[in-house]
């Protein structure tokens, strides 16, 4: 097979069935159905939620979580920061019952600042109910150490992902699915968040970024020489999009630096047309999908 044979079945191996896809889009539907008809008195499967998260972000490999924003009225903000005792965890249990009319045997519980659905598939939802500020950014409960506030802005992370990928041939999002093999292969500590703004800093200067699977041989050369060469002993950084705060997992330079000399190694073997052996070191990367 040429490169760009195997890394076009390799990103096809990396994306969702449309089974799984339509199952998730019918819960979603479902829950803000739900949602919607105990909290606005509407009749609408699609308004006021927002996927978010890898998945909203389109970068996401597995199902396994689905993080859902449920945007509520400001009244019930008011109504649940009055409680002199955690109306955090007051509003929480409230998205959770009625959550639970819909789904009454799936199950359902609140935790910390989600809403926790977890279905026999193994698939999980984790809602958070929030309110929304005139920028676009987000309130969400936190029922930690007696109940708080917190804000989170996702939308621009969501758009900066999406513009960029449109302007590299889609290269970008492919780029996060296949880094996200890698994590899972070599037991990376790395969140969806953090690979995405690498992913995205890496490709917004490569000189091939708008190229097809045929430079994909060497974006996996490049953008792990440029991911072992990160500090990763650092406190944080910043989200692309958004600005926030992203904090680290783990140490990963190392495990970058070895699927640097990894992908060296496919790459020899390629140039001596030697399949068994650069598909050895790309697996030694990417895993058994690849």
């Amino acid at each position: 097979m040429s490169i760009s044979d195997k890394f076009s079945a390799f990103c096809s191996n990396l994306r969702m069935s449309n089974n799984t896809v339509s199952n998730v889009r019918t819960r979603y539907h479902s829950i803000t159905k739900r949602l919607n008809k105990d909290f606005r008195n509407i009749d609408s499967d699609y308004s006021n939620s927002l996927y978010v998260g890898s998945y909203g972000r389109g970068t996401a490999i597995h199902v396994s979580d689905i993080d859902m924003l449920y945007i509520l009225p400001w009244e019930y903000y008011t109504k649940y920061n009055s409680y002199i005792g955690n109306g955090q965890s007051a509003l929480l249990q409230a998205v959770k019952d009625s959550i639970k009319q819909t789904y009454p045997i799936t199950y359902v519980s609140g935790d910390g600042q989600v809403v926790k659905v977890s279905f026999s598939d193994g698939v999980v939802f984790e809602v958070v109910p929030c309110f929304e500020f005139s920028d676009g950014s987000f309130y969400y409960p936190d029922t930690h150490n007696g109940g708080s506030w917190k804000t989170t802005n996702p939308k621009p992370e969501i758009n900066a992902i999406n513009d960029l990928n449109n302007s590299t041939n889609k290269n970008l999002k492919r780029l996060c699915r296949m880094i996200r093999a890698w994590k899972d292969n070599c037991n990376v500590p790395m969140g969806g968040l953090l690979i995405d703004t690498f992913a995205y800093r890496f490709l917004s200067s490569w000189e091939y970024k708008d190229k097809s699977y045929l430079y994909y041989d060497w974006m996996t050369r490049d953008f792990f020489k440029y991911l072992s060469e990160q500090d990763d002993t650092q406190s944080y950084w910043i989200a692309v999009g958004s600005g926030q705060y992203i904090y680290p997992k783990g140490k990963f330079s190392t495990k970058a630096k070895t699927a640097y000399i990894n992908a060296l190694s496919a790459l020899k073997y390629e140039s001596q047309n030697d399949e068994l052996m650069s598909n050895y070191y790309w697996r030694g990367i990417y895993g058994t999908k690849f």
